[in-house]
């Protein structure tokens, strides 16, 4: 058994309306992916930024994984990754990173007109990167990270929603589905040589990297602050046999 297995597996309670959320997707995404959406990040994004959803929907729709890509040796930058970068056109989905300086006034209740002091702090916020950001939808893929990752990308999706920046964040990532199960079936890892190692798939997949159930511990637990967000999670539909 390995670490997954024993971990606490959660699942979403103050997630939007699961119907509804479905609904604005097209049949073929809804057997490919799960979707869970806070704070109604599912209605803002088809309503309110049809252009960025329907390109979310292609990039969706052109999402193919194969068995073999999900085997091979880890690197700074797995194939998968570099798969999902290519479904974003860097025209017009382009990494960004926010920083901002705070411009604090202490004024008179009284006469608000005069300012008892006032001063700048500068970098107030500072470092935080989103993968792809188009207008102000921002979206990042997290495949196979340390799950606090999850943190890092939550705060940066709030720090850019308080800023004014983005109107909502879209998180894919593993689903439920592609569980322990799954990656045993998939038998031993690749070596760096494209050769069957020793070490079986499933080790590469504990319980402490990015999965779903890891990421909606942190949306249920409110970690996104204001900031509405639409989770995509990848199933075994996703993964072709070669």
């Amino acid at each position: 058994m390995s670490e997954q297995d024993e971990d606490v597996i959660y699942y979403p309670s103050g997630a939007d309306n699961s119907d509804a959320v479905t609904a604005c997707f097209p049949n073929d995404l809804r057997n490919k992916f799960e979707f869970y959406s806070y704070r109604n990040a599912a209605t803002v994004l088809s309503v309110s930024f049809p252009d960025q959803f329907q390109q979310l929907v292609q990039a969706l729709q052109d999402l193919s994984i194969s068995k073999s890509m999900i085997r091979e040796a880890g690197g700074s930058k797995s194939s998968i990754a570099k798969h999902v970068d290519t479904l974003f056109a860097p025209d017009q989905w382009q990494e960004a990173r926010l920083s901002a300086d705070l411009h604090v006034r202490l004024s008179d209740p009284r006469k608000k007109d005069r300012i008892i002091d006032q001063y700048v702090r500068t970098n107030f916020l500072d470092g935080h990167r989103i993968d792809f950001v188009n207008g102000r939808v921002a979206v990042d893929l997290e495949w196979n990270s340390k799950d606090q990752t999850y943190d890092r990308d939550l705060y940066a999706f709030a720090a850019f929603y308080n800023a004014g920046a983005i109107d909502l964040g879209v998180i894919i990532t593993r689903g439920y589905s592609l569980d322990n199960e799954f990656f045993r079936s998939l038998g031993k890892a690749l070596t760096k040589e494209g050769t069957e190692g020793n070490e079986d798939v499933v080790k590469k997949f504990g319980a402490s990297t990015t999965w779903m159930g890891k990421l909606i511990y942190r949306l249920e637990a409110g970690r996104n602050g204001g900031c509405p967000v639409l989770a995509i999670g990848i199933t075994p539909a996703c993964v072709s046999d070669k």
